[in-house]
C-alpha cells in the first residue's frame, strides 16, 4: 500500500514538473488537463498557506493553487 501511494505521488510530482518544464516561475492549467494527464488531487505531500491565506497543494517539490473555473496554477518550491 505504501508502495502505491509514493508510485502515486511520484507521478502527480512528474505530471506537475512536466506541466511546467523549464520555466523558473508558474503556468496555468486546468483540471481537466491535470485529470487527462492522471494526475491524482487525493495525493499530496503537504500543503502551503501563504499570508493572504491561499493553500497550495505539493507534490515533494512541485504544486499547485486551485483558481477560479477550474484552473490551476502550477508552482516549482523555491530552494533556500
Amino acid at each position: 500500500m505504501i508502495r502505491n501511494i509514493n508510485n502515486a505521488l511520484k507521478k502527480n510530482r512528474n505530471i506537475l514538473a512536466a506541466l511546467l518544464g523549464d520555466r523558473d516561475d508558474t503556468i496555468k492549467t486546468t483540471k481537466q488537463k491535470l485529470i487527462e494527464e492522471g494526475f491524482q488531487f487525493k495525493y499530496l505531500t503537504h500543503t502551503y498557506t501563504n499570508k493572504k491565506g491561499n493553500i497550495y497543494g505539493y507534490c515533494y517539490d512541485h504544486g499547485y493553487l486551485k483558481l477560479d473555473n477550474d484552473w490551476f496554477l502550477i508552482v516549482r518550491q523555491k530552494s533556500v
